[in-house]
């Protein structure tokens, strides 16, 4: 042989055994036996060790050290461990516990190790591996995933609707048929509506004519067993849910239903209509929707879901509101309703209404028609007590101004709703203001208890508003307010006021020879402006020196055509106003001609402005113009024989007074006659000062001269003299001049009050001052 070569020794190999797991003959159950071919005389001691030995857990397998035997001590569990082995490699150290699945892997099941020795305890053989099989046993039942399974599937699902998968396990080989499970159904509580694969545990439906308002719930019991079928068993619960669907119309309980509700009720229920529906409550196959058909023309009911009972609940609508108040669709469209009219027992004590219902959502098509789909509503409306009812509110009437006390102005009454009770109705003024108004309580009728005129406080815009209240004498009486809207009627009642009275132009034309008039007028529009202004048609010779144009509505110039000397014009004007009929009235207009600059301005000063300048008081005022006028009055009488002329000659004309001097430097007072400028001239002079005069007397004016004192006796005749002034005529005072420093005449007059001045010594003045007394006594 090649010296390379040698002979290999050949190891004991022990084959592996099988022990079947839960073996009841134990313990020192034989399980193999081993034997070392080198057997010596004296014989060989066997031993194992590893874990079931010597190692956790101990004391399973053990060993005849003088025969080999090997025994099982334990009952083995596969479930826990299915097989005893070791790894086959020289010099191992004591194996772990474990299975391995190749000779390159951890031990991951017990590794035991058999040993040869001899008596001397010299090793005879190699250590070798020991492996050891635990065969299993079918002693694991199945067991379910869960104790209860649940599905759901729609009612009415076609036959072979899978609905869930049971599945259970089985901790035996599974190679084996001790894990060859196989299902069934127990027990499903009907007729086989359901079956279950053996194999996949898949639940399916068998069999139409799933019903959910006849079943709902459906409880299986299906059952898990091994060795296919025929080994242990063990069972669950599979729970199946019928989903709802529309498949049941909603129907009213009974085909009438009746009510009673109270006249004038507005927004409250009535009563209820009650349906039943087999679907699903709360679902949409289930929930209500009704609509009123028939019988409620003018819109007074409505009708809504009770969402938690499904009844209909039918009310009466609130006045006016009709869909705004929420009820949309209750009467078939989404269309608001028409304004409704309340309930009125009078008018209507019945009403007889046809109510539809159905589900919000669609029925199925399969599904079967409704018997009871309509149901008819019977409502009683009850009488009660009404409050009275002004059908005209508010009243509006007119009246004119001024009408006087005691006037009916009209009849005011309301009408009782309740014709089929016998009420009587009274009066009374809840809101009279002005306490202008009486009110008969049975009748009605209202009149005027005292005159109402512009302008008034009570008036608004015209208007003068009252209260009427009407009252029944029911138990309870009720009552009703109704208003009196009276329109106070413009009458045409005063004509136009001239403003102002009086005023200062200079006597040329073209150069400040202007005025602008304006008039006010107490009646409203439109018995006011626009207002027309002209010259007296009684004296067409003023229309030679003077022109009245248009400025507006209100206003018009008057201006002269001719130059005029300088002194006091009286000029007597027409105003009339717009109203229906106009109004007019002859005023006069007292003017002043002053001397003209050459800027159209005055430079001379009138005897007012003078006088207010010089500090001196109205009533003194009063007392020199008085005393100056009867003083000339009485000297022409006595110088032109005046006394035994008539009234007429020396009443109303124009007396032109001079200047009395500029500023202070006062000069005597006096007269200034047409003479010195060369006579007469009507237009300047002899204007009447009277609306009534008929015409215009030229007299001349005494000059300077005539200036001399009066003897008694001609001041007796002048005094008793009703021709001569002082008479009821209005003087306007010129200028006094330029350079006072006093306040002007207007000042001292605003100032002036009742307490700054006692003019009771007029009256002692004799009759030419009474009707100054008169005045301002």
């Amino acid at each position: 042989q090649h010296e390379g070569l040698r002979r290999v020794k050949r190891a004991w190999v022990i084959p592996p055994i099988s022990v079947s797991e839960n073996h009841k003959r134990i313990p020192h159950l034989l399980v193999q036996q081993i034997k070392s071919d080198k057997q010596q005389p004296g014989g060989v001691i066997y031993s194992i060790k590893g874990p079931g030995v010597d190692e956790e857990p101990l004391g399973i397998f053990s060993i005849d050290k003088f025969s080999g035997k090997v025994f099982l001590n334990a009952m083995l569990d596969r479930e826990e461990n299915d097989r005893y082995r070791v790894r086959m490699f020289p010099g191992a150290r004591a194996p772990s516990w474990g299975p391995q699945a190749d000779l390159n892997t951890p031990a991951l099941c017990p590794q035991l190790r058999a040993f040869a020795l001899d008596l001397g305890g010299v090793t005879l053989e190699d250590p070798t591996d020991l492996e050891i099989i635990v065969v299993d046993q079918n002693d694991n039942r199945p067991l379910f995933r869960q104790d209860v399974f649940t599905g759901r599937v729609v009612e009415g699902a076609e036959p072979g609707t899978c609905v869930m998968t049971v599945d259970a396990t089985d901790a035996d080989d599974p190679d084996t048929d001790n894990a060859a499970l196989r299902y069934s159904i127990l027990e499903q509580g009907a007729a086989g509506m359901f079956s279950i694969n053996a194999t996949t545990g898949e639940i399916c439906t068998a069999q139409p004519g799933l019903d959910r308002e006849t079943m709902g719930v459906y409880n299986l019991t299906v059952q898990a067993a091994d060795m296919s079928g025929d080994g242990l068993t063990t069972t669950a619960m599979a729970v199946i849910y019928l989903e709802d669907i529309n498949d049941n119309p909603p129907e009213f309980t009974k085909e009438e239903f009746s009510m009673e509700v109270e006249e004038q009720a507005a927004g409250v229920e009535v009563g209820k209509v009650f349906v039943h529906d087999k679907d699903l409550a709360g679902s949409p196959g289930w929930l209500a929707k009704f609509t009123i058909l028939e019988g409620d023309p003018e819109g007074a009911f409505a009708i809504r879901t009770d969402p938690h009972t499904n009844d209909g609940v039918l009310s009466v609508v609130k006045v006016g509101t009709g869909a705004a108040q929420g009820y949309w669709g209750s009467r078939g469209s989404a269309d608001p309703w028409p304004l409704s009219q309340p309930l009125d027992h009078e008018v209507r004590d019945r009403f007889e209404l046809t109510v539809s219902v159905q589900n919000e959502q669609p029925l199925e098509p399969t599904a079967p028609a409704s018997l009871r789909a309509l149901a008819t509503v019977r409502v009683h409306v009850r009488d009660v007590n009404e409050a009275p009812v002004f059908r005209e509110n508010p009243r509006r009437i007119s009246v004119l101004e001024g009408t006087p006390p005691g006037t009916p102005i009209t009849t005011y009454t309301a009408s009782d709703p309740d014709t089929h009770q016998i009420q009587t109705l009274t009066y009374a003024l809840l809101y009279d203001p002005a306490d202008w108004l009486q009110l008969d309580p049975h009748a009605g009728t209202v009149r005027t208890k005292r005159e109402l005129l512009h302008p008034s406080a009570f008036l608004q815009g015209g208007w003068y508003i009252a209260l009427v209240l009407a009252r029944d004498d029911a138990e309870p009486p009720l009552s009703a307010t109704g208003t009196l809207s009276i329109e106070i009627l413009e009458v045409n009642d005063h004509a136009p006021q001239l403003q102002p009275l009086a005023g200062v132009l200079c006597g040329r034309p073209g150069r400040g020879g202007t005025l602008l008039l304006g008039a006010t007028d107490d009646d409203r529009p439109p018995h006011g402006a626009p207002f027309h202004f002209q010259l007296s048609p009684q004296h067409p010779q003023l229309a030679r020196n003077w022109s009245i144009t248009r400025f507006n509505v209100t206003h018009s110039v008057l201006a002269v055509l001719a130059e005029l000397p300088e002194g006091p014009y009286s000029l007597p004007l027409l105003l009339r106003d717009s109203g229906t009929p106009p109004r007019e009235q002859q005023q006069l207009l007292n003017i002043s001609v002053c001397h003209c600059g050459r800027d159209g301005t005055c430079q001379d000063g009138v005897l007012a402005a003078a006088t207010a300048r010089a500090g001196i008081t109205l009533g003194a005022l009063l007392i020199i113009l008085g005393s100056t006028i009867l003083l000339l009055g009485r000297r022409r009488a006595l110088r032109k024989g005046l006394l035994e002329r008539s009234r007429d000659d020396m009443r109303d004309n124009i007396l032109n007074y001079d200047e009395q001097g500029g500023g202070e430097e006062d000069q005597p007072l006096r007269h200034r006659g047409l003479h010195q400028r060369g006579g007469t001239d009507p237009a300047l002079s002899s204007c009447p000062a009277r609306a009534d005069s008929a015409r215009c007397p030229l007299t001349p004016i005494p000059s300077r001269a005539d200036s001399a004192p009066l003897s008694p006796q001609g001041l007796e005749a002048a005094d008793s003299d009703p021709s001569v002034p002082p008479y009821d005529t209005a003087l306007i005072y010129d200028y006094e001049g330029s350079g006072s420093v006093a306040s002007p005449l207007s000042s001292i007059v605003s100032s002036l009050t009742d307490e700054d001045q006692d003019y009771d010594y007029l009256s002692e003045w004799g009759p030419r001052f009474r009707r100054l007394a008169d005045l301002y006594g």
